[in-house]
C-alpha cells in the first residue's frame, strides 16, 4: 500500500497543474472535437486514475501536433472526481452543459460513471465512449449511446478460469472480496469451471484485508491444483507473499484488475510465474503500435512511465481517433453514436479489435493472456475470447 500511495502522489505531483482542464492546457475552441473525461487524481484511487490520464492525454496531445482529426483540434476536458459519485455528477453537468462536449470517453469508474446516466445519456444525449469498469447489465441489452471497449470482469474470469483448466487443473479455489461486485464475478468463473469438469471453491475476504495469513491458511486445507484471484493489485500481492511464506505452491492467476505493475512491484519475487489477463498487449511488447505508445509517452506524458493502465487509455484513445477520423461530414454527438454503431474491426495493434452495432455495444470480449518473468508481464497469446 505505501509503494502504491508513494507511486500516486509522486505522479499526481507531476500532473495535477494540469488536472482540471484541457490536454494541451487550453481550449481549442468551438470548431474543436470536445471529448471528456474524470478521473480519481486524487484519494486512495489515484494510482489507477493517474495513469489513465496520463495515457488519454498524451494520445490526443499526439494527435493534435499532427493536425487533429480531419483538420480539427481535439479539445480533452479531463477532471479530478476523486473517485466520488456526487463529485462525478456535477463533473458531468459541467461538461454537457457549459463545456458542451461531443463525447466523453476513456474515463474512469463503474459507480461514479453510472451515476452520470440519467443527466449525460438521457437528458443530453452524449455518448460515453470506454469506461475503465462496468457491469454486464450496462450492455445487456443495450443502452442508448453507452458503448465499453473493456472485457467485461466476468469475461476476464472466463478466459483466466479456462487457461488453468487447459493446464491441467482440477481443483481451483477463488479468492474473491467480499463485495456483490467480486462476488459475481466469482460465481461466473466457478460455473465455468464446473461446466469444464473441473471443481470450484471460494474463500471470501473483506475488501482492504492486508493480513492474508487466515485466507492462504484456509486454501492450504483446500489443496487446490490452481488459485484464481479476483483481487485488487494490493491483495493480490497480499495473497502471492503469504502463498510463499506458507509455500503454497498451486498455480496463480488472476483477472485484469491484479495484472498491473503495481503487483509485481509489492510481491516482489514472489509475483514470478504469476498468470493472468490484460486488456492490452504488455507495455514491454516489440509491437509497432506498444513501441509507439511508449514513444509518445516519453514525449507527451509529463514523465509518466509506461503501465498498463496507461497503455489501455492510450489504445482505447486511439480506436475512438479512428471511429472519428471516419465520419464525413459534421463530428458532433449525433454522428459519433452512428460512426460508433457502425465501427467493425477497430484495430489498434494494443488492445483488442473493436466492433460494434445497434444490438451490441460492448466492443469486445478479449483479453491477452500474460505472465511475469524476470519481474515484468509477457504475453502467453494473442487476444483470446472466452470459449463460453
Amino acid at each position: 500500500m505505501k509503494l502504491l500511495r508513494a507511486a500516486a502522489l509522486a505522479m499526481s505531483a507531476t500532473l495535477m497543474l494540469a488536472a482540471c482542464g484541457s490536454a494541451d492546457g487550453g481550449s481549442a475552441g468551438d470548431d474543436s472535437i470536445k471529448i471528456g473525461a474524470w478521473y480519481p487524481l486524487s484519494g486512495a484511487q489515484a494510482s489507477s486514475g493517474t495513469p489513465q490520464m496520463a495515457g488519454a492525454s498524451t494520445f490526443w496531445k499526439k494527435i493534435d501536433a499532427d493536425g487533429g482529426i480531419n483538420g480539427k483540434k481535439v479539445d480533452f476536458i479531463y477532471k479530478d472526481n476523486a473517485f466520488d459519485p456526487q463529485q462525478t455528477l456535477q463533473i458531468a453537468r459541467e461538461m454537457v452543459t457549459r463545456d458542451k462536449v461531443d463525447i466523453i470517453a476513456n474515463t474512469n469508474g463503474t459507480a461514479t460513471t453510472e451515476a452520470t446516466f440519467p443527466l449525460v445519456l438521457e437528458q443530453n444525449k452524449v455518448p460515453i465512449f470506454g469506461t475503465y469498469g462496468g457491469l454486464t447489465n450496462w450492455y445487456n441489452p443495450p443502452r442508448a449511446r453507452l458503448y465499453g471497449t473493456q472485457t467485461l470482469y466476468e469475461d476476464q474470469a472466463r478466459i483466466a478460469a479456462e487457461w488453468a483448466l487447459e493446464e491441467g487443473a482440477k481443483k481451483i479455489t477463488i479468492i474473491h472480496d467480499d463485495p456483490a461486485a467480486f462476488v459475481t464475478v466469482k460465481d461466473t468463473a466457478a460455473k465455468t469451471i464446473d461446466a469444464e469438469g473441473g471443481t470450484a471453491s471460494s474463500v471470501e475476504v473483506k475488501i482492504g484485508t492486508t493480513d492474508y495469513g487466515p485466507a492462504v491458511a484456509a486454501v492450504k486445507k483446500q489443496s487446490p491444483d490452481a488459485v484464481l484471484l479476483i483481487l485488487p493489485p494490493q491483495e493480490a500481492a497480499a495473497y502471492l507473499n503469504e502463498a510463499a511464506l506458507q509455500r503454497v505452491d498451486a498455480q496463480a492467476y488472476g483477472y485484469s484488475p491484479a495484472v498491473i505493475e503495481a503487483t509485481i512491484a509489492l510481491a516482489g519475487k514472489n509475483a514470478e510465474g504469476f498468470r493472468g489477463v490484460a486488456l492490452t498487449k504488455p507495455t514491454t511488447a516489440d509491437d509497432p503500435a506498444v513501441k509507439e505508445y511508449r514513444d509518445d509517452l516519453a514525449k507527451y506524458g509529463d514523465g509518466a512511465k509506461p503501465d498498463l493502465y496507461s497503455l489501455a487509455t492510450y489504445g482505447y484513445a486511439k480506436a475512438l481517433s479512428i471511429i472519428l477520423g471516419s465520419i464525413d461530414g459534421k463530428i458532433d454527438k449525433e454522428s459519433i453514436s452512428k460512426a460508433i454503431e457502425s465501427a467493425q474491426n477497430i484495430e489498434t495493434g494494443i488492445v483488442p479489435p473493436l466492433s460494434y452495432s445497434g444490438d451490441d455495444h460492448l466492443g469486445t470480449d478479449a483479453g491477452v493472456r500474460v505472465e511475469v518473468e524476470n519481474g515484468q508481464f509477457v504475453a502467453k497469446s494473442d487476444f483470446i475470447s472466452p470459449k463460453q
